[in-house]
């Protein structure tokens, strides 16, 4: 009778096909995640071996990273839209059978052109599936719920970006570099298919959807395009006129995006997504800290090799404890961000990577070979995986929670667009100020890593706007 009269004051346990409906999500979710996280990180290794069967250029070959990367951060928050207008499960299902296609069609290709625009494709699929693993945990999962099934996919791909090396590493040297892209196709088809078969409850939608907001898909691409292009080009080309147009292409189509939403009568980024503190404040703190992290491994894989003379496997090795530490501090950030709120986590957090940074910068800084530079690097490189894993965490769950549940695709799409332009971020800033100082000794580096430091230590100031408790009221709650 007392649960009867009052509902709300115990959760009463979910009744079976429920829990393993939600289980099936969360398999789904880590899975996409995992196979993305794996393909990017396992292709590295492969590389020098597809150039030289495939008789490319180093050019044709970067193609082949900058080609997806560009692809993919393109269409990432306009397939978010797809997909809360159709249905995560359908574009999910789409992305993960396409991306897997895309990579037996790479695995079998005969030259380095099929090559690129099969890995163009694979962005295509790749930018429908990613925000699709989070909108699927937005619908399925309650929001207070939401931070352990997030922790889960964090450590997952910290996982992957630990293994992928190794993994790409011995299927290229034993079985060839066609290996690497055909290791996605099994667990791609088996999920999809699952995802196409079985039947997951959607939430209810309106009888009239409102039109695809298309001019404002296709500035927010050309703005997108211009600037990851011209950021992945930094790091070889420098800074030249081309990239003084790319970034002024990039700025006019960014304003004509804004200024188009602020008009449109159904815009593609509704005002209760952006227009909330607490998703636009999330979304700055994961670019500060992903740009922070991945210019400073950019960096820091320079110091390793080029300063302390180590081989590509003996620098992994040196990285290895950030991976670690991104898959051992996701679930404990769960716990954190509910005992003290994403607010407090996410400040500690981006403290803990701003001293990771700095801990790198000190063992640049010194002289190599001293007797505390190794433990430096070590406990650099801890800290930026527990930093990092924990940011990611608690900045998703703030922008998957608080994101309406008809507009979680487009959150996940901005969420997944901050991931993808923050590292070409980082390392364009790296290289910037690597050029400027010049990086063949380790001081210019150490005083790179300084200035990279700054971006966490700043964007903490962002953190305030962060809600101060996990269980504060949400849009669109089920």
């Amino acid at each position: 009778m007392t649960a009867l009269t009052h509902p709300t004051r115990s959760r009463q346990p979910l009744p079976p096909p429920h829990r393993r409906r939600r289980r099936l999500v969360l398999t789904g979710s880590i899975t996409g995640a995992v196979i993305v996280a794996l393909d990017g990180t396992v292709l590295t290794v492969a590389q020098p071996s597809l150039q030289r069967e495939l008789h490319a250029s180093f050019a044709q070959v970067q193609w082949t990273s900058t080609g997806y990367l560009i692809a993919v951060a393109g269409l990432l928050v306009f397939a978010g839209r797809l997909g809360d207008r159709y249905g995560h499960q359908l574009l999910f299902s789409v992305g993960i059978l396409g991306f897997g296609a895309a990579s037996a069609g790479i695995g079998l290709a005969s030259g380095i052109g099929w090559v690129i625009a099969l890995r163009i494709a694979q962005g295509v699929f790749g930018a429908l599936l990613q925000p699709a693993t989070l909108g699927m945990l937005r619908t399925a999962y309650p929001p207070e719920a939401l931070g352990m099934p997030l922790a889960l996919r964090t450590s997952a791909i910290g996982l992957s970006a630990a293994a992928g090396p190794l993994i790409g590493g011995a299927l290229t040297a034993h079985l060839g570099w066609r290996a690497v892209f055909f290791l996605n196709v099994v667990p791609a088809a088996v999920i999809g298919v699952l995802a196409l078969l079985v039947r997951l409850p959607a939430p209810s939608t309106p009888a009239a959807r409102p039109p695809l907001d298309l001019p404002g898909a296709a500035l927010l691409t050309v703005a997108l395009v211009s600037l990851v292009h011209t950021l992945v080009g930094i790091p070889e080309s420098g800074w030249t006129a081309a990239t003084g147009l790319g970034l002024a292409v990039a700025a006019a189509a960014g304003a004509l995006f804004v200024r188009h939403e602020r008009r449109a009568a159904a815009p593609l980024v509704p005002p209760g997504v952006l227009g909330s503190a607490a998703v636009a404040s999330a979304l700055g703190v994961l670019l500060a800290a992903s740009a922070a992290m991945f210019g400073a491994l950019f960096v820091g894989t320079y110091f390793l090799q080029d300063v302390l003379g180590l081989d590509p496997f003996q620098s992994g090795l040196r990285v290895l404890p950030l991976a670690a530490m991104m898959v051992l501090s996701a679930p404990a950030s769960a716990v954190l961000q509910r005992r003290h709120g994403p607010r407090r986590t996410t400040a500690a957090a981006m403290a803990l990577l701003a001293l990771g940074i700095l801990l790198l910068a000190l063992a640049a800084l010194s002289l190599p070979g001293r007797s505390w530079t190794t433990p430096a690097l070590s406990g650099g490189f801890l800290l930026l995986g527990a930093g990092f894993g924990t940011v990611m965490v608690t900045a998703t769950a703030v922008i998957v929670r608080h994101a309406p549940v008809a507009d979680a695709g487009v959150a996940g799409g901005l969420q997944q667009t901050a991931m993808n332009t923050g590292p070409a971020l980082g390392v364009a800033t790296a290289t910037m100020l690597l050029t400027l100082t010049g990086h063949t000794t380790a001081v210019p580096m150490g005083t790179t890593l300084l200035a990279l430091a700054a971006l966490p230590a700043l964007a903490i100031l962002l953190t305030t706007r962060l809600p101060a408790r996990s269980n504060s009221p949400s849009p669109g709650t089920d």
